[in-house]
């Protein structure tokens, strides 16, 4: 029963980084909007 610990494992693992990529393409998209830049005063 190795196997599917470590097919959960491999799943968990592809799911958290697919997350991860959306999550740094949504924070790039924004980051060429100019109201994004709430530090520039």
């Amino acid at each position: 029963m190795w196997y599917f610990s470590w097919v959960l494992g491999l799943g968990l693992a592809c799911a958290f980084a697919i997350l991860n990529a959306m999550w740094f393409e949504l924070r790039e998209g924004h980051s060429h909007d100019p109201r994004a830049n709430r530090n520039d005063e």
